[in-house]
C-alpha cells in the first residue's frame, strides 16, 4: 500500500508525479462542490481498522468515521471513493485525486463527466519533504514533481510496532532475536527493507514475507513465526480480534528505521486549496477536544496526537 510504502521510497528516491500527457481528469471548483450536494472522500479499501466493510455489509473503520464527520460539517451528503493500493504513495495520489485511475469505478453520484477523482483524500502520510519534492526535468531546470496536490490537516500520528507470542519470546528488547527467531511482515514495506538489512543482513533467513499483515499475523497464531511486525493501528486491531493474552504488543523501538513516526493527515488537489483549509478547520476542533480519540478507542486503538500540534 502506498501509505506504507512512502518512507522505503523516498529513500530509493523512486516517488515522482509526473506531468502525463493525458492530463488531469475534471476537478470540480468549489463552488460547484458545494452545490452539488454530496463531497467525494478517498479511503483505502479492505483496510481495518481504518476503512473496510463490516460484518453487517455497512462501511466502517476509523476514517470512515471521519469522512462522515467531515461530510456532516460540511452539511453534504457523503459519497465514500474506495481506493484500491498501488505501488507507492505518487501513484495513489495520481488514480484517485488528480488523474484519474484507468479503470472507472462504480459511484453513487454520476453527474460528474470523465475519470472520477475523490475532493478529498485522507490517510496521507503528512511529509513536507515529499509535497516539496524537486526533480530535474532537463536542461539545467528542476521543478516541484508534486506541484498538483497539497498534504496538509494531519489528524494522527502513526508508528511502527511489533506483537509477538510471549510463549516463544517473553520479551522482545532488541531485533537482535530474530536471528535466532522467525519474524512476519508484510512484503515490500519498510519494516521488510529495515529487517533484511540491519545487522548486516544476519536477520534476513529469519525475515517471512507476507501480501498482508493480518497473513502474517494469523502465521505468528499459528506458530510460524514468533513475531509480527507492521503498524501499530493495524496490529491492535488484530491483537484485539484475537484476544487471546499470550500475543502482546512489544515495547521495541526500531532506530534503525528512517523515519519510525510519522503523521497522517489529508490531500486535496492545489487548486482545492479553500476545500483543504475548511476541512482543516473541521479536523482541527476534534483533534484538540479529544473527539477523534474516541473514535479511536471505539475500535480499540491508541490514538496519538500529530507532531503537528507539539506546541
Amino acid at each position: 500500500m502506498g501509505i506504507k510504502r512512502l518512507l522505503k521510497s523516498c529513500t530509493a528516491l523512486t516517488l515522482l508525479l509526473v506531468l502525463l500527457p493525458w492530463g488531469q481528469a475534471s476537478a470540480r471548483p468549489f463552488d460547484e462542490l458545494m452545490a452539488s450536494g454530496f463531497v467525494r472522500i478517498a479511503v483505502y479499501k479492505d483496510f481495518p481498522p481504518y476503512s473496510f466493510i463490516n460484518d453487517a455489509g455497512e462501511p466502517a473503520g476509523v476514517d470512515v468515521e471521519i469522512a462522515r464527520l467531515i461530510a456532516d460539517e460540511m452539511g453534504l451528503e457523503l459519497d465514500l471513493f474506495w481506493m484500491l493500493p498501488d505501488e507507492d504513495l505518487s501513484d495513489d495520489l495520481r488514480n484517485y485525486l488528480w488523474r484519474g485511475h484507468v479503470l472507472d469505478h462504480e459511484h453513487k453520484h454520476e453527474r460528474l463527466s470523465g475519470k472520477k477523482v475523490a475532493d478529498v483524500m485522507l490517510r496521507v502520510p503528512y511529509d513536507k519533504d515529499f509535497n516539496y519534492m524537486r526533480g530535474y526535468i532537463g536542461e539545467g531546470v528542476y521543478a516541484y514533481q508534486n506541484d498538483l496536490v497539497v498534504m496538509m490537516s494531519p489528524y494522527q500520528r502513526e508508528t511502527w510496532k511489533l506483537a509477538h507470542d510471549t510463549q516463544r519470546l517473553e520479551q522482545v528488547r532488541t531485533l537482535a532475536v530474530f536471528q535466532y527467531h522467525p519474524i512476519g511482515v508484510e512484503m515490500e514495506t519498510v519494516p521488510a527493507f529495515m529487517l533484511t538489512s540491519v545487522f548486516n543482513g544476519n536477520l534476513r533467513k529469519n525475515v517471512r514475507h507476507f501480501r498482508s499483515p493480518e497473513q502474517a499475523f494469523l502465521a505468528m497464531t499459528e506458530g510460524e513465526v514468533a513475531a509480527a511486525m507492521g503498524m501499530r493501528g493495524e496490529l491492535e486491531w488484530l491483537l484485539n480480534q484475537h484476544s487471546d493474552e499470550r500475543f502482546k504488543m512489544g515495547d521495541t523501538t526500531f532506530p534503525a528505521m528512517g523515519k519510525p513516526h510519522w503523521d497522517i493527515g489529508i490531500a486535496v488537489r492545489e487548486a482545492d486549496r479553500q476545500l483543504g483549509y475548511l476541512v482543516e478547520g473541521i479536523l482541527e476542533p476534534l483533534v484538540l477536544n479529544g473527539e477523534l480519540q474516541e473514535i479511536y478507542q471505539r475500535y480499540g486503538l491508541t490514538y496519538e496526537k500529530p507532531a503537528f500540534f507539539d506546541f
